[in-house]
């Protein structure tokens, strides 16, 4: 189910804020668990299985972790260790299997057949689907064994108010990845108030727009070029600029979404967009952008892999494991491992040289224009459907590439007043306008005149285009 349908904002949101305000407060946990699970096992419910599955593995391990702790016993750190082991290897196995079968087998074959032995080859009709946002809730849960054994937080007793927190529809399908110690107040308690639900209407209304207003007609355009057998230097420059305003607006308008539907009701979530493409580095983007991810890998993995503890040398190699399996956890693809390589390796020579000598000769809007370019062409290794069509989108950017009778129907595509227009807006938006978090923060006439206005055209451009889900519902 998608925020951005009918189906969602007509029907369930309606029904499910009913039930959940007319419920007693006691119940409310698990009313909001159902309404979770029906909102995620709505195309396949058989997912569900595995999420409630995941669910009680943490849950269990988190029990036992903090019974092993002592209390008025003497601890066990050795039975802490394996149930934190049973919990990874859990989590990361059922990841593992659902995103990467696939891709392991492809490449396995791929690798043998280029080395002529075909017989090595593995033959199986077996596909795995991958299941809705298990890359989000997987992270999400897995957080919560973590901090029980390192201590950081108490394990929960209810099971109803934890599998309320791992399925949690707001943020269950593509984030923000919401850690356990920033909501485990709120599950005992929290207010809810109108002015709370009104920012969270308004945060939910500015998500709607960045998403129907400005993603959608973005994807027109990138989907047009990137599809495109050829293109000219300008048609490609256009596609990309265009796929870097779809990603951007479609992932925060996302994140803004999320994090209206938890106000209203009346749970705080965490920023996850700090407006990245103002970024003056490599680095200070990764602070902007997928916030709850970047500080996930960075807590979880970069520091316990030593982070910037044991030389320069082994930081560099930190940095690029982590950005490498950041890479592949947003997809099971060698361009996604590109995709990591790239940001780990600009990572690393900020890390040696310094932001500031790398950048300090340009001022801050150059500044910002490079790093833009920077990140556009970590884009194309993102967008593309594997290695080979990203180089050729290379080739296009720079004009090394034959551009082919086809391509002269790409500016009637792409060039309408209206998609220009759009692309207009996305960048006055994009370098000029507040962030939803600030803007909703004070809620005057006159901004709340606005929001009611962004609805009404969203709710209308709704009905005049095509279904088009969330680029992280794929990850």
């Amino acid at each position: 189910m998608v925020f951005s349908s009918h189906l969602f904002l007509f029907w369930f949101l309606p029904i499910a804020l009913g039930l959940y305000y007319v419920s007693p407060r006691r119940t409310r946990h698990l009313v909001l668990t159902l309404l979770s699970y029906v909102f995620y096992g709505w195309e396949n419910p058989a997912f569900c299985v595995l999420l409630l599955f995941s669910t009680a593995v943490d849950y269990l391990a988190g029990l036992r972790m903090d019974a092993a702790a002592g209390g008025d016993a003497a601890p066990r750190p050795s039975a802490r260790r394996r149930w934190l082991l049973f919990s990874l290897v859990t989590n990361l196995g059922l990841l593992g299997f659902f995103k990467y079968f696939n891709f392991g087998l492809e490449s396995w074959n791929g690798l043998v057949r280029a080395a002529g032995l075909e017989g090595a080859a593995i033959e199986t009709a077996l596909r795995v689907t991958l299941p809705l946002g298990i890359s989000f809730y997987t992270f999400q849960s897995m957080s919560y064994s973590i901090d029980v054994y390192r201590g950081r937080v108490r394990a929960i007793r209810s099971f109803v108010d934890f599998a309320c927190f791992v399925s949690m529809f707001p943020q269950l399908v593509a984030g923000p990845i919401v850690r356990f110690a920033e909501v485990a107040d709120q599950l005992r308690n929290r207010s809810h108030t109108l002015a709370k639900f009104a920012r969270g209407a308004a945060f939910l209304t500015v998500g709607l727009a960045k998403k129907v207003l400005l993603a959608n007609p973005c994807a027109r355009v990138a989907d047009a070029v990137f599809d495109a057998g050829s293109a000219s230097v300008l048609d490609a420059w256009q596609g990309l600029v265009a796929y870097a305003f779809q990603i951007y607006f479609d992932f925060s308008g996302y994140s803004d979404m999320a994090i209206g539907l938890g106000l209203m009701l009346g749970f705080v979530f965490p920023k996850n967009f700090d407006s990245p493409y103002r970024a003056t580095s490599m680095t200070d983007f990764w602070r902007r952008w997928h916030i709850s991810l970047s500080t996930w890998l960075r807590d979880y993995l970069y520091i316990p892999l030593g982070g910037n503890r044991r030389g320069p040398g082994r930081t560099y190699v930190n940095l690029a494991i982590t950005m490498l399996l950041g890479g592949l956890w947003h997809g099971a693809a060698w361009n996604f491992v590109a995709w990591g390589a790239y940001h780990g390796a600009l990572l690393a020579l900020e890390r040696r040289v310094g932001e500031e000598r790398l950048y300090s000769w340009l001022p801050r809007p150059l500044r910002i224009a490079v790093v833009f370019v920077l990140v556009l062409f970590s884009w194309v290794l993102f967008r593309a459907a594997d290695l080979t069509s990203a180089l050729d989108y290379f080739a296009r950017l720079l004009g090394l590439a034959p551009v082919l009778p086809p391509a002269a129907l790409l500016p009637a595509l792409v060039r309408s007043p209206y998609l220009v227009a759009t692309l207009v807006l996305a960048a006055v938006v994009t370098w000029g306008a507040p962030q939803t978090w600030t803007w909703t923060r004070s809620l005057g006439t006159t901004r709340l005149a606005t929001a009611g206005g962004l609805l009404l055209l969203v709710l209308a451009m709704l009905a005049t285009q095509d279904y088009n889900p969330f680029i992280y519902f794929i990850f």
